[in-house]
This record gives C-alpha cells, structure tokens and sequence, in this order.
C-alpha cells in the first residue's frame, strides 16, 4: 500500500491551495481517508477526514469554514481543498487510510488510520 501526497507549496495569507493523495495497493472505495498534519514542534493533529462512502465528512474546527475534503474513486484519490489560508495552517500535511471497520468518529485519531503518506509541505506567508 501505498499513499503519495502532493500538491504542497508556499502560498500567501488568503490564497488557495489543494493537496491531492494519490493511494495505490488497496481498495479505494472501501477506505476512509483523512488529513492530519504536523506543525514544527508539535504534534501531529487531525484536519478532515471522508468515511469510505463519501457521505460522512470531518473537520477540525479552526478548518471547518475553509477546507473541505473530497474523494474521487475512480482515481484513487483523495483531495484537501483549503481556502483562506492563514500563517498558522504551515505544517507537512499527511494522508492516511482506514481499512478496518470503525465508527465515524474515530476518523479523527491517527489510531484510526492503518496506512500513512510521507506528507507535503504548506507554508503560507503572512
């Protein structure tokens, strides 16, 4: 199995940016898929997640208004669409998949997930 992010970059305060995760070696349209991400000196922290049949989304409250999380199973992908972006959303973003059947809301927790990507980084300048 294998989860490739990308899409990372430097972008100003305000701007846009998608992050796209490319997932290969599994059945894509039987997983949950999520996006935490990691800022220097901190833990890693959940940001969204889609359940595998598309209908249940999850946001962190500082994100919710701004980001929203999509999934396209005929690519095997998964995306993280983030608008408005602010100085405090800098960190290397990493998708995970689930595999295992879990409740919903333990999408939000990186014991949730059974496969991780190696992260892209965001950086916006204020």
């Amino acid at each position: 199995v294998q989860l490739q992010a990308s899409g990372g970059g430097l972008v100003q305060a305000g701007d846009s940016l998608r992050v796209s995760c490319e997932a290969s070696g599994l059945s894509f349209r039987n997983v949950g898929m999520g996006w935490f991400r990691r800022t220097q000196g901190k833990e890693r922290e959940f940001v969204a997640a889609v359940d595998w049949t598309g209908s249940v989304m999850l946001y962190t409250d500082s994100v919710k208004t701004r980001f929203t999380i999509a999934r396209d199973n005929a690519k095997n992908m998964a995306y993280l669409q983030m608008n408005k972006l602010k100085p405090e959303d800098t960190a290397v973003y990493y998708c995970a998949a689930n595999q295992r059947s879990i409740r919903d809301e333990e999408l939000e927790f990186e014991e949730g997930y059974d496969y991780w990507g190696r992260g892209t980084l965001v950086t916006v300048s204020s």
